[in-house]
């Protein structure tokens, strides 16, 4: 397969390469930053807007997830958060004008970047069968157009309704509503491309899919564990949480194939020693880990402490008392081989050992990760592995320890809380027949990856998107655009352009909606609306700026608009009206219907939120299966990649945001003007008689005998891993197959992918 390069992408002529950076923030920072906004927003707009971000009276950002704790400077945001609020609060504009200029088949073949960069979307607009031009719709038209496809399909399983994790928790409980009301549990979302592993390990292992630690554990912790993360561009305000942790005499040990910036050093702009000093050395061990070696790692250290004579290596009491399957464990760990660890791991035996002295010398451990852990095929696994090592030290349920999976998007866990999930529980749908007197449907719906094989297999044929670019959030780019183009309808909630809005079913409707940062104005003045972090907690956000036009409706009034057109009066007890004119209802029955929103109106409006509950974290109380946490045997693999091959993984520039494209420049990387790169450890293009500099076609290599080709990448000599690659999603996402997935969660498999070059002399 192969894709030329869109029309308006500089593609390999202004791309320049220096050498990486060993810092991270610092004035290059605040000056990123400020010229970004200034740029889409203007001085005023930028000062007036920037000071809300993450303020307790303020909006939450629409960037991460990362929680803001108590204490909140003046300017609570980073580089990256200050783009993604530009990006919503931005000037430009789409109007009907600009859709009768550009075609869809021109909108196809422009690149990510060159759509976000033209602006909010403004009024509904619709593209009818036959027509390669969208045009302006009314709203009551559009949900018309919506409803009749709906309601003329054979069964509601035909219909996907997917959700990205920007929605706000009113606007997905009212979304998972209006579907479950339809008649499906087709509700797959973000999660299931990004952190479905951490929750598919956790609740197997802890009874809770979410993480069990607050800010101030992080703070409190003698030694903090950040494996497959990059803090410094995906979401940069941990870096301030572990510049604390360090201050407090905490320890850092950085497990990454490329070492990155923001773990190696970090100037605070808020602090004087930030600006013009030196800044905070955050890692004092770096683990230079072959891709997908982290199962490898944490089953030593397992087997170390196992095996270990210092009084306290294991809590054996806490292990007596709260776990299940420690004999099974056990067996199987210390039967493990040190040769398939060096060889999975690329470590040495000494960088273990060494690694060991640092766990031992720490009461309280955090191990945190993020998508280089959760996007292999054994990722659940590797999860369950960490898992075993926190359970192992009693470091579950005590302050200053526990699991850290650090969520992306903001309000992404918020969304599965609200109940955005294919596979509900019997619990949520007994709540809400309780709530609503209907009874909502029991079979398991469609994740995003089976959503793709229905659309495609001709088993659904309208998608609904709440949010979110479907197109390039997804493996397998020619499978899924092939697959929504065999809808008779697809329906884009959105804010800005992307290119799903060019990958269209027979019929497509655009519905623009409020961002963040928006006034959301009801019959009884401003509402607002409220997220969840990525440590449980639940807050507020309310925005402040004018619409950017008049015809902008919110999240929650798409929805229940939507609702009325396609449900009318039924089933149930449902006032969808009360619900879109005041939030408060809504919230109401949250109260009702999720565990943890007791008094959830009242407890909101207090400066701060609210802290969910979560029973290990609490009461060292473990809902699973066995009543216990759950140590777990799991089996390592080695993946050995075959001789004149790499193991790719795919990552974000930092000018990016997932999918969303706010430059062409990789700062911390040394790249600049270009997105066309494959990092390369240095020795490796020698092997492979690479030329640094030249341009590669990037090739991967599946089991079935299949390849896929990602063409005319510039080969960049990096000190990654040896024997390991690095190149940007979503250019690369055309290398994953739709079927190559990860057991048990079924992520997609981006950060082990058997990859040749292909293009240089010596490997034509």
């Amino acid at each position: 397969m192969s894709r030329e390069a869109p029309r308006d992408d500089p593609g390999d002529a202004g791309l320049r390469v220096g050498a990486p950076k060993e810092w991270a923030a610092g004035l290059p920072g605040v000056t990123a930053a400020l010229r970004q906004a200034y740029d889409q927003m203007g001085v005023r707009r930028t000062a007036l807007t920037l000071l809300r971000v993450n303020q307790k009276r303020g909006f939450d950002c629409p960037g991460c997830a990362w929680p803001e704790g108590g204490r909140r400077h003046l300017a609570e945001f980073c580089e990256n958060g200050a783009k993604a609020v530009a990006e919503e609060a931005t000037t430009r504009r789409v109007t009907r004008a600009f859709f009768a200029e550009h075609d869809v088949d021109d909108l196809a073949v422009r690149s990510d970047h060159w759509l976000g960069q033209q602006g909010r979307l403004t009024e509904p607009m619709v593209l009818r069968p036959g027509s390669r031009h969208y045009e302006p719709i009314s709203w009551d038209e559009a949900f018309r157009v919506a409803a009749d496809h709906l309601t003329a399909l054979d069964s509601p399983d035909e219909a996907v309704f997917y959700t990205s994790g920007r929605t706000s928790n009113e606007a997905a409980f009212a979304y998972q509503l209006l579907v479950r009301a339809f008649g499906t549990n087709n509700l797959p979302d973000c999660s299931n491309m990004c952190h479905e592993s951490s929750g598919s390990a956790l609740v197997e292992t802890l009874g809770v899919g979410k993480g069990s630690v607050l800010l101030e554990d992080l703070h409190q912790a003698d030694l903090i564990f950040v494996v497959g993360q990059n803090p410094g561009t995906n979401h940069p305000r941990m870096l301030s949480a572990l510049e604390e942790a360090k201050a407090n005499g905490a320890r850092i040990v950085a497990v990454n194939p490329l070492p990155e910036a923001g773990l190696l050093r970090f100037k605070n702009p808020q602090k004087p020693k930030g600006v013009v000093g030196q800044g905070t050395g955050l890692a004092d061990r770096f683990l230079q880990i072959r891709l997908n070696g982290d199962l490898a790692l944490f089953q030593a250290l397992n087997r170390l402490l196992l095996e270990s004579d210092e009084p306290g290596a294991v809590d054996r009491d806490f292990i007596a008392e709260h776990t299940h399957g420690f004999a099974g464990f056990e067996r199987h760990v210390r039967d493990l081989d040190w040769a398939d660890v060096l060889a999975a791991t690329g470590l040495t035996r000494a960088e273990i050992d060494a690694t060991l002295a640092d766990v031992l010398a720490a009461d309280r451990i955090v191990v945190c990760w993020a998508m280089g852990l959760t996007q292999h095929r054994n990722s659940v696994p590797t999860i369950r592995e960490v898992v075993n090592f926190l359970l192992l030290r009693g470091n579950v349920g005590r302050p200053g320890a526990g699991v850290c999976p650090v969520r992306g998007h903001s309000n992404v866990q918020g969304d599965r809380t609200m109940g955005i999930y294919e596979k509900p529980a019997a619990a949520f749908l007994d709540a809400l027949a309780a709530e609503f007197g209907f009874e909502p449907p029991r079979a398991h719906g469609h994740d995003t990856v089976e959503a793709i094989r229905a659309m495609r297999d001709g088993r659904a044929r309208v998608f609904v998107a709440m949010g979110g670019n479907f197109v390039r959030a997804t493996p397998d780019s020619d499978v899924t655009e092939a697959a929504l183009r065999s809808c008779a309808l697809t329906v884009q909630v959105s804010t800005k352009l992307n290119r799903s809005h060019a990958v269209t079913g027979g019929t497509a409707l655009i519905l623009p909606a409020l961002g963040r940062t928006e006034r959301d104005r009801g019959p009884a003045g401003d509402r607002f609306v409220t997220v969840e972090d990525s440590m449980g907690m639940v807050h507020a956000s309310v925005g402040r700026l004018a619409p950017a036009g008049p015809d902008l409706r919110s999240e929650v009034a798409i929805v229940c608009g939507l609702a009325r057109a396609v449900l009318g009066s039924g089933p149930g007890r449902i006032d969808w009206a009360a619900m879109e004119d005041d939030y408060d209802v809504i919230r109401d029955h949250v109260s009702r219907v999720v565990p943890g929103f007791a008094d959830f109106n009242a407890r909101v409006r207090e400066p701060g939120g609210f802290t969910l509950p979560h029973a290990p974290r609490d009461e060292r109380r473990f809902p699973t299966a066995t009543g216990k946490a759950n140590l777990t045997v799991n089996p390592l693999e080695v993946v050995r990649v075959p001789e004149g091959r790499l193991l790719l993984q795919t990552l974000r520039s930092h000018d990016q945001y997932n999918t969303t494209i706010y430059g062409l420049d990789d700062r911390y990387r040394g790249v600049k003007a270009g997105r066309r790169v494959v990092f390369v450890n240095p020795a490796d293009l020698d092997e492979l008689g690479v030329a640094d500099g030249s341009l590669v076609d990037l090739v991967s290599e599946w089991t079935d005998g299949t390849e896929r080709r990602a063409p005319a990448f510039r080969a960049v000599a990096y000190p990654t891993a040896r024997g390991c690659a690095a190149a940007y999603f979503p250019e690369t996402n055309v290398l994953i197959p739709l079927d190559s997935t990860a057991d048990i969660s079924n992520t997609p498999t981006s950060k082990s992918v058997v990859v040749r070059l292909e293009g240089a002399p010596d490997s034509r």
